[in-house]
């Protein structure tokens, strides 16, 4: 299966880079709404929940 690039990156360090900034936005998000709290660290219902978000 092959995903769908909808970012458009050709590049290694610019999906690094895109990766980092999402990644950032996300953590932001989950603090600043307080759903930070509501994730099981170490599981998969934890992480679910992450990328769910």
């Amino acid at each position: 299966m092959v995903l769908k690039n909808k970012l458009n990156i050709t590049g290694q360090v610019a999906l690094a880079k895109a990766e980092e900034k999402i990644s950032k936005q996300k953590a932001k998000k989950l603090f600043d709404s307080g759903d930070i709290t509501k994730v099981e660290m170490g599981t998969f219902d934890g992480l679910s929940f992450i990328h769910a978000y």
